[in-house]
């Protein structure tokens, strides 16, 4: 497998969290680069159901290590008890998670002006947020004004703290809002610490010398290339880089150690929050997608918007990316349907579009340009191969990798482990 850098190739929720877990046993490190606690990866083994926001997904294979990288921002309260709850499900994340000393720090702050920002928005701006400070602290680190989880264990961390809380009591007030009691934080960061303390370490000599060892590294993407700060649909996007250059950058392992990138998609497309949705269906068929496929946000709980596959967003992702394969999640969703639509590009303004624009002025103008193929109308959950597939399901899987000119090398055609297959050579 050799050093393998997962991404959500849509807007989140694609069924990364089941795939890193299926992919977790050829790896021997797990590695989370980016986002927070606004993730939510749901893993469901046997008759376990796990739902993982910080601790990365490979936690949950005995004996691997994990890492939560620096360029990921962690609440610590939030992650302790992301801990304790795996801890009392017979999980043990001792001498297994390390946390980087570099990984910025969210403080109530953070989620307050979260709050506040969002709901100062007329309507029709909101962002649609988790509402868990993410972006906040991002700007923090951006504008210099963070703390990060070094800070914590420094002798000057309460007086970096309060100034800091002091500055960001001002902005609170003056938005009419309820301030931060400085010693109430810092007496719930002493007390994380007391558990996350032991796992603070450099990450970045630790993954090098797992490199140089010739151990295999999985990178576990957060949220999706859609809702990438810089290649998403602007400014309806997260705060970090969730392309595939974001492993880099949040983890400390140089690109040329990269070997390749394994794209996640849904065999529709699916988004949380606001901004605009080409393929959204508003019909019966939507209402479908959203019922059989469980399309409710594992972070939020919010329902999430549903619509046919996008040929044009999977794209995006392989050119941003450079998708080496794909790894298409919950074909069995699709199980129901008479007829299904492929969109295959954009028409704008009388114009065929095959890239995604940056204006999402223009992508709220665009039209879907749809191919219609015939359903299956057959239950695939029980299947085990690739050759069991009804023909129809192998030819819609077939015209989604020539529109998108990347390979599916595993198809998920349930929520379990068992509910795999892995493609080998296929007519």
């Amino acid at each position: 497998m050799a050093n393998t850098i997962l991404i959500g190739a849509q807007w989140g929720d694609e069924g990364k969290g089941k795939i890193i877990d299926v992919l977790t046993e050829r790896a021997q490190w797990v590695v989370r680069a980016q986002g927070g606690n606004n993730a939510g990866h749901t893993v469901e083994v046997g008759e376990d159901r796990f739902v993982l926001h910080l601790v990365p997904s490979g936690i949950l294979h005995e004996g691997k290590k994990c890492v939560i990288g620096n360029g990921v921002v962690l609440d610590p309260v939030a992650l302790v008890e992301e801990i304790k709850g795996v801890s009392e499900r017979g999980i043990s994340v001792a001498g297994r998670l390390f946390i980087s000393d570099r990984a910025h720090v969210v403080f109530p702050y953070h989620r307050m002006l979260d709050a506040q920002g969002e709901a100062r928005k007329i309507k029709g701006e909101q962002i649609g947020t988790t509402l868990r400070g993410i972006g906040p602290t991002y700007g923090d680190k951006a504008s210099r004004f963070g703390l990060r989880m070094c800070d914590l264990v420094d002798p000057e961390f309460p007086a970096l703290l309060r100034s800091r809380i002091e500055e960001k009591n001002r902005i609170l007030s003056a938005m009419g809002a309820p301030v931060v009691d400085a010693e109430t934080v810092l007496d719930s960061v002493r007390e994380a610490m007391k558990i996350l303390g032991p796992l603070v370490c450099d990450t970045v000599p630790l993954l090098f010398e797992a490199v140089r060892r010739g151990e295999e590294i999985l990178f576990e993407g957060a949220q999706g290339v859609m809702l990438d700060i810089d290649f998403g649909t602007y400014p309806y996007v997260t705060s970090s880089n969730a392309t595939s250059g974001g492993a880099s950058t949040g983890s400390g392992v140089a690109p040329n150690r990269m070997d390749r990138v394994v794209g996640v998609l849904k065999a529709y497309t699916t988004r949380v929050g606001e901004g605009p949705f080409p393929t959204e269906l508003f019909d019966e068929n939507g209402e479908q997608l959203r019922k059989v496929g469980r399309e409710f946000g594992a972070t939020t709980g919010r329902p999430r918007r549903c619509g046919w596959f996008d040929a044009v967003v999977a794209r995006h992702a392989v050119m941003t990316c450079g998708v080496d394969e794909w790894a298409l999640t919950k074909l069995d969703v699709l199980d129901g349907f008479h007829t299904l639509k492929l969109c295959v590009a954009y028409e704008l303004d009388g114009k065929r579009m095959e890239v995604f624009p940056a204006n999402i002025r223009e992508v709220a103008r665009c039209m879907p340009v749809y191919e219609e193929m015939p359903g299956w109308r057959t239950p695939t959950t029980a299947l085990t191969r690739f050759e069991e597939l009804p023909a129809a399901a192998k030819r819609y899987l077939a015209r989604i990798e020539e529109v998108t000119g990347v390979r599916i090398g595993i198809l998920s055609v349930g929520p379990r482990r068992e509910s795999t297959l892995m493609a080998g050579p296929r007519a």
